[in-house]
């Protein structure tokens, strides 16, 4: 029977004294997949990346990768690599030399293992700078090195440290790219660790949110942000409201405590007085112009705050400012019910 996972992660804690860093997690991830875990700072995230790669030692758990318990074996000897944050290339090397370093450490001799760092580097682009130092290279061109350098071993499994949090947004998005097409070109596994809900919704085949050292929710993008399921991932997710659920006439009235999101886009804005549409009625108290879209934020006379994220020529047809009355309205086919938490 054909292996269906690449990395399983089974009860998985990490201890620090009495502080829990990563809490009883357990994770699946599919053979080939791109898994994105995503969080506040000080969720969990990197401590978990770091035990699958054997830079930290677990608590409790097991860790299999390719279907073998690695949780007591070395670094080396998990058919893993991973890619830095700070990149870590070595400044007196050159790039073929610096992507050929694990080889060489491993006794591959000098001619095949060249061959090898500039396959990869042709690969990543970079087999016309084979011959310069990372001083001589932009932040871009480093980070592409340090991926041929993670990828010249031909690990099972990719592990990646906010690898494009040092990078302009313009260069965020080409090497997302490249990312992807690196991923799916290899057919290897890739778990990024990222702040960013947009990178994960771009390269991620299952995303996985995590706080307090716990898995909040893991799915395919599409259904985390379609349906977040609890008020803490609707928020940090972004482009919802999450308001209390007696302002969804179909939702069921009795818990004060019940809650629902609903997306800012399908939102949109009618007159203060408008009781029939339902919605949040108050104040305009932000615009927010964004080029293609405007956001509106509307607060109620308790202090409920509702966005909508409407179309630049839908907004200016009928242009509103700042104090002036307004109600977010939107369809009860938009509505997600929370779980209570």
């Amino acid at each position: 029977m054909a292996r269906v996972y690449d990395v399983e992660l089974v009860a998985v804690t990490k201890r620090y004294g009495a502080t829990v860093a990563v809490d009883n997690i357990a994770l699946r991830i599919v053979k080939g997949s791109y898994c994105c875990l995503l969080g506040p700072s000080g969720c969990g995230k990197t401590t978990t990346l770091r035990m699958i790669a054997g830079h930290e030692a677990i608590s409790d758990g097991d860790i299999l990768i390719a279907g073998k318990n690695v949780s007591l074996l070395p670094p080396a000897r998990r058919g893993t690599a991973m890619m830095f944050q700070n990149y870590a290339l070595f400044p007196h090397l050159d790039c073929i030399d610096n992507v050929a370093f694990s080889l060489k450490m491993r006794g591959v001799a000098k001619a095949e293992r060249r061959a090898q760092a500039l396959e990869f580097l042709k690969l990543t682009h970079m087999d016309g700078y084979a011959a310069r130092l990372p001083s001589q290279l932009s932040g871009g061109q480093q980070q592409r090195v340090a991926l041929a350098r993670a990828l010249v071993t031909r690990p099972q499994v990719l592990l990646l440290d906010e690898p494009l949090s040092a990078l302009d947004p313009f260069l965020r998005g080409r090497m997302r790219e490249e990312l992807k097409r690196l991923q799916t070109t290899l057919g290897i596994t890739f778990i990024h660790v990222t702040h960013s809900q947009e990178e994960a919704m771009a390269l991620a085949d299952l995303a996985v949110v995590m706080d307090g050292g716990r898995i909040q929710q893991a799915s395919a993008p599409r259904e985390l942000f379609d349906r977040p399921r609890t008020p803490f991932i609707a928020r940090f997710m972004g482009g919802h409201n999450v308001l209390p659920a007696d302002l969804a006439r179909s939702t069921p009235a009795g818990d004060d405590k019940a809650m629902i999101a609903v997306r800012t886009d399908r939102c949109r804005l009618a007159p203060a007085d408008d009781v029939a549409v339902g919605g949040l009625p108050g104040q305009v108290v932000a615009i927010e112009y964004q080029g293609t879209r405007v956001q509106v934020t509307v607060r109620s006379p308790a202090g409920l705050e509702a966005m909508a994220l409407l179309s630049d020529d839908h907004f200016y047809r009928d242009p509103l400012n700042p104090g002036d009355g307004a109600r977010i309205a939107w369809s009860p086919d938009d509505v997600h019910p929370l779980a209570s938490v």
